[in-house]
């Protein structure tokens, strides 16, 4: 999804991809296959390219400072910055340092420190993996050590948190470039489905302007703090009493902010590439009231060309992105977004929204074909 507004921002783009099949290789003018964690397919794409910049957050760092080292190409964001988004415990300890507000958290080393962790948090608690885990993965609710203790062969410590009594989930975006100059994105609401972002509001309903500020701001002290450059996705607890709690971070465009391909005046895959290629970073303001996002979890049907056919007979007004994926249950295969230049509200966008969804991922009836 960066490879348009690369082509409009007048950016040659390389792409490192470890399949032909990957989305971005089967459109990708120039593609170099190999792993993203093999220090001579990314050093090979360093040395014909300016700029490094990534779509997830798992190079490993010692990759990355060897290109810094050997002055290569500009890597953002920089490998000290990524850091955090790469290990939990890392994040961890940093943003509390920092005196970002976090929900209570421990180290676990061994089965009897991750039993006194789980009691401290009132003997019920959540236990992630340090590194390696998304979209739910990594991440189990547990009530005693020995159900998380498989982990300890693979981490030698795991961290612990306190299960938030969280009212609903928000995501503050902003973008950074090298020099510091940045802007923030309007805080969304999001919905998760088994763990996987399903649906976004953008603006996040209900949530004034003081609140708005407060979070956007909280979001843009977090990349200076850490110095990010491009994209930063904060996702966030709202808690009952309208006070927030950094869950995750990500430093890259994220789901959340798919809603801004449509729905605001820059979009984040444009604007992930401004900041990197330290461009002037483009206006954030949202285009209307409110625009939803729903995302498209595989389904039944194969062929999402003919879904989406029917989708848009049914709601010409809908905005579909599939990402070349193949299908399977569960797997983000697109997205669909709605925004709302009509006065819609929220619930009805949404409503629309899953409609559209539906007709795309699910096979029709017998009947129906008949």
């Amino acid at each position: 999804m960066m490879i348009g507004p690369a082509i409009e921002l007048g950016l040659p783009l390389r792409i490192l991809a470890t399949d032909p099949a990957e989305s971005a290789a089967q459109v990708g003018a120039a593609v170099e296959l190999g792993r993203h964690d093999d220090a001579q397919a990314v050093r090979r794409l360093a040395e014909q390219t300016d700029v490094l910049t990534f779509d997830h957050e798992h190079v490993p760092a010692p990759i990355l400072e060897g290109i810094l080292d050997a002055d290569l190409a500009a890597v953002r964001p920089g490998p000290g910055a990524l850091l955090h988004a790469q290990d939990k415990l890392v994040m961890r300890e940093r943003l509390s340092t920092g005196g970002h507000p976090c929900p209570r958290w421990w180290r676990a080393a061994d089965v009897s420190a991750l039993d006194a962790a789980i009691a401290a948090a009132g003997g019920r608690a959540v236990v992630k993996t340090p590194r390696g885990g998304y979209d739910g993965h990594g991440v189990r609710i547990v009530t005693a050590g020995d159900e998380a203790a498989d982990w300890f062969a693979d981490f030698e410590e795991l961290l612990v948190e306190e299960l938030v009594d969280y009212r609903r989930e928000l995501s503050a975006q902003v973008a950074r470039r090298p020099g510091g100059e940045a802007v923030a994105y309007p805080v969304v609401q999001s919905v998760q489905k088994d763990g996987v972002c399903y649906e976004v509001v953008a603006p996040a309903p209900d949530l004034d302007a003081d609140a708005q500020s407060r979070i956007q701001q909280l979001a843009l002290a977090i990349a200076e703090d850490l110095d990010v450059t491009g994209m930063l996705a904060v996702e966030l607890f709202e808690t009952a009493d309208g006070s927030v709690l950094v869950n995750e971070l990500a430093m890259r465009p994220h789901n959340t902010g798919h809603w801004s391909m449509d729905g605001a005046a820059t979009g984040q895959f444009e604007q992930h590439l401004r900041a990197v290629a330290d461009l002037p970073l483009g206006p954030v303001a949202p285009l209307a009231p409110v625009t939803v996002m729903v995302n498209l979890l595989g389904g039944s049907r194969a062929d999402l060309a003919a879904g989406v056919r029917e989708a848009l007979a049914a709601d010409a007004g809908a905005k579909v992105h599939v990402y070349g994926k193949s299908v399977r249950p569960g797997r983000k295969i697109g997205h669909v977004t709605l925004v709302g230049t009509g006065g819609e509200s929220a619930d009805e966008l949404l409503a629309r929204a899953h409609r559209v969804e539906r007709l795309i991922i699910d096979s029709p009836a017998p009947e129906e074909i008949a």
